[in-house]
C-alpha cells in the first residue's frame, strides 16, 4: 500500500479565495537536507528504526510498543468505533513494516508512522461511506428499513463526539491533531499533505459547524 498525501479541497470544502490560499512553499534541496539531518539527529527512535530497517524484528516490535497507544488512540477518534481502532492499528504497523526501508528520516519517525495512520483512517471512512450508501440504496430499492443513525447519549462528551464524528473526514482529522493532539498548523500540514492554509480552514469550518451542531442539540 503507497502511502500518498491526500488532495486538498475535497469532501465538500470551499477554497477561500485569495492569492495566498493557493501559494505553497518550497523547500530548497539544501534546506531539506539540513532538516533531514536535524531530525535524524533530534528522533529519540533513530536507533531503532536503522535495526529494523537492518531486519530486526525486535526493534521493530519496540516501536510498535512505544506508538501502540498513540495510533491506536487516533483510530479511534476517528472511527468512534474500538473494533475498527485496532483493525487500523494493526494495518498502519503492517504497512509501516512494509516501508521501513523507504524511511529516510525527513520527519520523526513518529510523524511519518501518524501520517501513514492517518491516510489509512480516510481510506477506512471513504469505504465506510460507499458502504453505507449502498445499504441505504438497497433498502429503498427492496422496502426495508433504513439503516438507524447513532443513538445520541446524554453527556456532552458523548454530543461532542458524536458531532465530530459527522465532520468530513478531512476536517475531523485536522481538528484531532491540531486541539486533541497539539500539533501546530504547520505540522498538521506536513501530516496530512496540505498547506497550512488548507488546515486552517478546515479548523475553521469544521469548528463552525461543531458549534451550530452543539447548539441546534445535534441537528445538521
Amino acid at each position: 500500500m503507497s502511502i500518498t498525501a491526500s488532495p486538498a479541497w475535497s469532501d465538500g470544502e470551499t477554497r477561500p479565495g485569495g492569492e495566498a490560499a493557493q501559494s505553497v512553499q518550497r523547500i530548497s534541496p539544501s534546506a531539506s537536507s539540513y532538516w533531514e539531518k536535524a531530525n535524524r539527529m533530534c528522533d529519540p527512535d533513530e536507533a531503532l528504526v536503522l535495526q529494523s530497517q537492518s531486519g530486526d524484528p525486535a526493534a521493530f516490535a519496540e516501536l510498535i510498543r512505544k506508538h501502540q497507544r498513540m495510533i491506536h488512540s487516533l483510530a479511534y477518534r476517528m472511527t468512534g468505533s474500538l473494533e475498527d481502532a485496532e483493525d487500523l492499528a494493526q494495518e498502519t504497523f503492517l504497512n509501516a513494516h512494509r516501508q521501513i526501508g523507504s524511511y529516510r528520516g525527513a520527519a520523526r519517525f513518529s510523524t511519518w508512522l501518524y501520517r501513514i495512520a492517518i491516510n489509512a483512517c480516510l481510506t477506512w471512512r471513504r469505504r465506510e461511506t460507499r458502504r453505507a450508501e449502498m445499504t441505504v440504496k438497497w433498502a429503498e430499492s427492496n422496502g426495508g428499513p433504513q439503516p438507524p443513525g447513532p443513538e445520541g447519549g446524554n453527556g456532552s462528551n458523548e454530543r461532542v463526539h458524536e458531532a465530530l464524528l459527522k465532520l468530513p473526514a478531512k476536517q475531523r482529522a485536522a481538528v484531532m491533531l491540531t486541539l486533541y493532539d497539539g500539533f501546530n498548523h504547520a505540522e498538521a500540514a506536513q501530516l496530512l499533505g496540505c498547506s497550512e492554509t488548507t488546515i486552517s480552514w478546515r479548523v475553521f469550518a469544521a469548528r463552525r459547524k461543531l458549534k451550530r451542531w452543539l447548539s441546534e442539540g445535534g441537528r445538521e
